[in-house]
C-alpha cells in the first residue's frame, strides 16, 4: 500500500525555461532582488503562452542558470523568483523548509501564537501572507503561484505550526492585478463562529476573520500602538481616527488613558472596537463615532475639543506611483485637520502604509499640514512595522509602513 503524497509542482527537469534580456538587471537578481518585470524578460509566444503561476527556470543572456521563478505574463512582474536553485523542487517539503524559518522567528519575538507568520517575499514565499490568530490562520495567496500550489502549502502550515483551521482570503487589489479570483473559504478546520479576541499590548482586539478588512487585524502596527500608548498612560484624552477595531485606542485604555474615542467610516469595525472595550471592561471610557474622518475631524475643531494624545492611521492614499501626489495632499490635510484637534503639548501620531510614498515626502507633508494648522512640533520618534512584518532589503515596497510621533 502506498502512502498518498500532496501534489506539488512539475518537477525541474520538466520546467519551461524563461531569459532576461540584455538590458536587464541580472546582477540586481543575484543579489537577492526578487522581481522580473515585464520588460526585462524575452516574451515570446511560448512565454506569453505560460499559464500564470507557471514554474520557470530563469537564465541570463548568456544562458547562465539563475534560479526557480514563478511566471504571470498577464502580470507586469512577470517572474518571481522562488530560490536560487533551479533544480530546486517545490513541494511540501519546501513550503515547510520556509515556514519553520519563519516561525523560529516568531517564536523568538512573541510570547503568545497572535502575529504575522509569513510577510511575503521577506520570508521567502513572494506574493504570501499569513497572519496567525492562535490556532486558526488566515492565507492571502495574492501571486498565481501560490493559488495554484496552496494545497502543499496548506499542508505544510499545518504540519509545522499545528493550527487546525485555515482560512484563505481572497480579498484586495493585488490577487486582480494577477487575474486571481476574489472567492475567500475555509480550505481545513471549520469556520469561526464569531469574532476572535486577540491579546496585544495589554489590550484584547476582536478579529473579524471572514468579514474584517484584509485578515482580520493590522499586526503591523503593534510597536507603534505600544509607543502611543506609553505617551497616553497617565490619564490621558485619546483621539483614534481612522481606528478600524480600536487599535491605538485600546491600547491607550489598557496603558491608564482616561478616555478614548475611535472614528472610522465602517459600523462593523467601530462595533468590533467597542467589544474589545467591554472584553477589558473598559467600555465607561471608550465611545465611537462613525462617519468621513475629515468630517469627523472638522466637526470636531468646531465643536471646541481637545485631546492629549491624537492618532490618524488612514489607509493608503497613495497606493501607486501615480497617486502619490494626490495622496501627499490628503496626507497633508490630515496633518492639518488633527493637529487644531491636539491640546498643548500634546502629541499627534500620523501614520501612512502607502510604499509609494517615502518616509521623506510622508514626513514633509505631515509637517506642512502642521504648519498649516498654526502649530509649532518637534518629531518624537519614528515607527515602522513591527519585527513580524520584516523587510527585504533589496525590496524598498516591503517597508511600507511610516508612524511620526510629534509634540505639537
Amino acid at each position: 500500500m502506498t502512502t498518498p503524497q500532496t501534489p506539488s509542482a512539475p518537477q525541474p527537469a520538466t520546467l519551461p525555461v524563461v531569459r532576461l534580456l540584455p538590458k536587464a538587471n541580472a546582477r540586481a537578481i543575484r543579489h537577492g532582488f526578487p522581481w522580473v518585470y515585464a520588460n526585462e524578460l524575452v516574451t515570446d509566444r511560448r512565454t506569453r503562452g505560460l499559464a500564470p503561476g507557471t514554474l520557470a527556470r530563469l537564465e541570463d543572456e548568456n544562458r547562465t542558470p539563475m534560479g526557480l521563478v514563478a511566471v504571470n505574463p498577464n502580470s507586469k512582474i512577470i517572474a518571481r523568483m522562488l530560490d536560487q536553485n533551479p533544480e530546486t523542487e517545490i513541494d511540501q517539503a519546501w513550503f515547510e523548509t520556509r515556514i519553520t524559518r519563519a516561525l523560529a522567528l516568531r517564536g523568538q519575538l512573541y510570547d503568545q501564537p497572535y502575529y504575522r507568520l509569513i510577510h511575503a517575499e521577506a520570508d521567502g514565499l513572494p506574493g504570501v501572507i499569513i497572519d496567525r490568530f492562535g490556532d486558526t490562520c488566515v492565507i492571502q495567496p495574492n501571486a498565481a503561484w501560490a493559488d495554484a500550489l496552496l494545497e502543499p502549502l496548506v499542508a505544510a502550515l499545518q504540519s509545522v505550526t499545528g493550527v487546525t483551521n485555515v482560512l484563505k482570503n481572497a480579498s484586495g487589489r493585488t490577487r486582480k492585478l494577477e487575474g486571481l479570483d476574489d472567492a475567500s473559504v475555509t480550505v481545513a478546520g471549520t469556520t469561526p463562529e464569531g469574532p476572535l479576541p486577540v491579546p496585544m499590548n495589554g489590550a484584547t482586539y476582536m478579529a473579524d476573520l471572514t468579514g474584517g478588512q484584509k485578515t482580520g487585524l493590522f499586526y503591523d502596527q503593534r510597536p507603534n500602538h505600544a509607543f502611543a500608548a506609553n505617551l497616553a498612560r497617565n490619564g490621558a484624552r485619546v483621539l483614534d481616527v481612522f481606528a478600524h477595531v480600536g487599535g491605538f485606542s485600546l491600547a491607550a485604555l489598557a496603558n491608564g488613558a482616561s478616555s478614548a474615542l475611535a472614528v472610522d467610516g465602517s459600523a462593523p469595525a467601530l462595533e468590533l472596537a467597542e467589544a474589545g472595550a467591554a472584553a477589558m471592561n473598559m467600555q465607561d471610557r471608550f465611545a465611537t463615532r462613525q462617519g468621513d474622518a475629515f468630517d469627523v475631524l472638522t466637526a470636531l475643531r468646531d465643536e471646541g475639543e481637545t485631546f492629549d494624545v491624537v492618532i490618524c492611521d488612514p489607509p493608503a492614499f497613495a497606493p501607486s506611483r501615480q497617486a502619490v501626489e494626490a495622496g501627499l495632499r490628503a496626507y497633508e490635510r490630515v496633518a492639518r485637520l488633527s493637529a487644531q484637534l491636539v491640546a498643548e503639548n500634546g502629541i499627534l501620531g500620523l501614520c501612512s502604509c502607502s510604499h509609494a510614498a517615502d518616509l521623506a515626502q510622508f514626513r514633509t507633508a505631515s509637517v506642512r499640514g502642521i504648519g498649516r494648522a498654526g502649530r509649532r512640533a518637534m518629531l518624537l520618534h519614528t515607527g515602522f512595522a513591527g519585527a513580524d512584518h520584516p523587510q527585504l532589503p533589496q525590496l524598498a515596497e516591503s517597508g511600507y509602513l511610516k508612524s511620526l510621533f510629534f509634540r505639537l
